[in-house]
């Protein structure tokens, strides 16, 4: 620590004024991040640890600054910054003065980079998990630390190789762009990610936006969606290995292996992953008509993950590999015999390669370019002796994608940053089912975005232009073209520690492949799913010295959503298809609120979030039995509460999460999806070179579905020992 505090200045008023100067304009530009960041020093160091350490090393008193530092919380928000500014340039110069006189003239020590940038609270509703607190939760995938999160539904078939989607809002799955370090995982096929696929392990961040995001350089697509999650790969900062090996309930194995360097600016890492289990979990399904106890079939999962990126300056890299066999069990269905059984089994395999390279010109100019390429393949098998109820089927789905975005920012002054941006991609779908022909879809966005600040108050308005043309040799052709251009509009006032806002959002989701094309049941003339978004919030943030930090956010918000695109009977029912029906009203309020306290070695964290709301269904005034009834699987109240403490290198992490009753169909006012408490307990240490973790998911054996007989696993155990150099 020591070492790099030791700075010396030959020309100390030249280098002042210098420095000054530079300050300043870093100060005045709207769009980045206030930190003290300097070379050699460690994660979250900040000015009350520089004060401390240059105390320390020089042998002098500290009380003077921290004195000027405790005044300081009584400034205004728009001056503090200039103010950090000059007390870090002051501490230098008192640094180099003793550093001269002690040293002898002929030695020079160079002045490492010292970065003060100005921060803007975000005007759009976002939530995050990072660092201590996401690696603290009793989850291994990204759908289960999104279930913490105010306004989300997640929707999970049950077990390890379950499919798990998430909904924001009620706007459905298809309204959610997922990403990785800015680029989109995309699947043309049907629009929705398998968020199971995705570990924890790799991240640094899980981020979710309920507007745009609003970054100074930002790519169309990112513009896309009603809701955005944003997954950020951790940038390792030295050289390591660690292997982990682990044990499950079900007959569940898992193994590790991580390896990581950071040599001569390039950083990156090697994450592996193998998972076996046989997802025989026992279950008890109770109704009015049945009492069924028995052993989950057909859940098995064996999966290999692989992944690996790379980091220098402003670029990043990422490269993903996962292949997999899994079971489908279906429902739980009563059976007048035990000859019949889920049998349908299922092969994947996910390759996708990306690169960023995001540069500044100058303080005015930024340039980002993106580019990423993904291969999926897909076999469903229901093709055994077995299978004596369902369609006997041996299908084959192949899907390659091909991406490239650039966005270049300008800021021409201090209070205005532009920013515009162009995306193309080319999607091929191709399957060996009867009387399908290959899809190939072309499309391209366009935006256009400003934003403006003023003291406190603050705008940002954007264009997004979106076309889609597809192309197919089936008879009835393909569907038209698609130009449509989508506003949104931010407005934000910051109040000393209060940042009030509004905005209101208008985008749409294109029909997928399947919904156009899909054997029998695809429609050609499908027209877009458009949603409305309004939103009105206020967030709160206060910090107390390094000991203590606290915030709390609300936001009220309405959606509509018109031309719900869902699969309807059209001849009987053994006919289906898609179609345009439904329009639904939402209205709820997001609350969220987080504390943590650090004093001495011990570190405590307490996250809160609670969702209500109302989302009707608008679809048929004459439909009685429907109209304005809440939507299927929505529920009107859900909240979350994480609490950490942690002792040095030890943690104990409770969670608890409340869903309320969801209705599920509106055949019967009693197809009611229950209410459930779902209370998960981590404990995890560290002991030299060995971490061991022990998970207790669903700790009193809650019985609970998100889908009607989808059974979820009741209480479960997992333990883990990784060994770390």
């Amino acid at each position: 620590m020591a070492e790099w505090l030791g700075i010396g200045l030959q020309n100390r008023a030249q280098q002042f004024d210098s420095a000054w100067y530079l300050t300043r304009k870093r100060l005045c530009h709207p769009a980045q991040p206030l930190s003290l960041s300097c070379a050699g020093a460690p994660p979250g160091f900040g000015i009350s640890d520089f004060i401390a350490n240059f105390a320390e090393t020089k042998g002098v008193s500290a009380y003077p600054l921290y004195s000027m530092l405790h005044r300081f919380e009584i400034i205004p928000q728009c001056r503090r910054r200039h103010i950090v500014a000059a007390l870090m340039i002051f501490i230098l110069c008192l640094t180099a003065n003793a550093t001269d006189r002690h040293e002898s003239t002929d030695t020079v020590h160079h002045l490492d980079d010292v970065v003060v940038t100005a921060s803007r609270k975000p005007m759009a509703t976002v939530q995050t998990l990072a660092g201590r607190e996401l690696q603290a939760l009793s989850s291994t995938s990204v759908a289960d630390a999104l279930k913490y999160f105010a306004g989300v539904q997640i929707k999970d078939y049950g077990g390890l190789g379950g499919l798990k989607t998430i909904n924001v809002r009620s706007l459905g799955a298809q309204h959610v762009g997922v990403y990785i370090d800015g680029i989109r995982l995309t699947n043309a096929q049907n629009g929705t990610v398998d968020l199971g696929k995705y570990s924890l392990s790799t991240l640094e961040s899980v981020d979710l936006y309920n507007a745009n995001k609003l970054d100074r350089c930002q790519s169309p697509s990112e513009y896309a969606s009603g809701a955005t999650v944003y997954l950020r790969t951790r940038k390792p900062q030295n050289d390591s290995l660690s292997v982990l090996a682990g044990i499950a309930s079900f007959h569940t194995y898992q193994g590790r292996v991580n390896a990581q360097f950071s040599r001569r600016g390039w950083r990156g890492f090697i994450d592996g992953e193998y998972v076996n289990s046989r997802g025989d979990y026992p279950f008890r399904y109770v109704s009015e008509w049945e009492d069924t106890v028995s052993k989950r079939r057909n859940s098995d999962i064996e999966y290999l993950r692989v992944e690996g990126a790379l980091f220098r300056g402003g670029f990043s890299s990422h490269v993903y590999c996962y292949i997999s066999e899994r079971g489908c069990p279906g429902g739980i269905v009563r059976r007048l015999s035990d000859k019949y059984i889920n049998v349908g089994r299922e092969w994947d395999k996910d390759v996708f390669a990306q690169a960023s390279y995001d540069r500044d010109f100058g303080t005015k100019h930024r340039l980002r370019v993106n580019a990423k390429y993904a291969h999926e393949y897909l076999r469903y098998k229901t093709d055994y002796p077995e299978n004596q109820n369902t369609a006997r089927v041996d299908n084959h789905y192949y899907q390659n994608d091909a991406y490239l975005s650039a966005a270049y920012a300008w800021t021409p002054a201090p209070w205005i940053s532009l920013n515009a941006g162009y995306d193309a991609r080319m999607s091929w779908l191709d399957a060996d089912l009867k009387r399908f022909s290959p899809v190939r879809r072309f499309d391209t966005k366009a935006v256009i975005a400003a934003q403006f600040s003023y003291g406190g108050a603050r705008l940002a308005a954007s264009a997004l232009y979106q076309h889609y043309k597809d192309h197919t040799r089936i008879h009835a052709g393909a569907a038209d073209p698609l130009n449509k251009v989508t506003p949104a509009v931010s407005l934000a006032y910051d109040f000393r520690d209060f940042t009030f806002r509004l905005w209101y959002k208008n985008i749409f989701r294109v029909p997928t492949l399947n919904d156009l094309y899909y054997t029998q049941a695809g429609n050609r003339n499908l027209k877009p799913e458009f949603t409305r978004q309004w939103n009105l919030g206020v967030e709160y943030r206060l910090a107390s010295g390094s000991l203590w930090l606290a915030s709390a956010q609300a936001d009220a918000y309405i959606n509509r959503v018109d031309d719900r695109i869902v699969c309807l009977p059209l001849r009987g029912t053994y006919t289906w298809t898609m179609l345009n029906y439904g329009k639904t009203y939402c209205r709820g309020l997001n609350a969220t609120a987080s504390c943590r306290y650090m004093p001495g070695d011990w570190n405590f964290s307490l996250l809160m979030s609670l969702t209500w709301q109302k989302d009707l269904n608008r679809t048929d005034p004459s439909n009685e039995d429907s109209y304005n009834k809440p939507i299927c699987y929505s529920p009107t109240l859900s909240y979350g509460i994480t609490a950490v403490a942690a002792w040095k290198n030890y943690s104990l992490t409770v969670s608890d999460l409340h869903v309320s009753e969801r209705i599920w169909s509106y055949a019967d006012p009693r197809d009611v999806l229950k209410p459930y408490n779902n209370i998960d307990v981590r404990l995890s240490g560290t002991y030299r070179a060995f971490t061991a973790t022990l998970d207790i998911n669903d700790l009193f054996d809650v019985r609970y579905e998100h889908v009607p007989r989808y059974p979820m696993p009741g209480r479960n155990f997992k333990f883990t020992l990784a060994y770390n150099l």
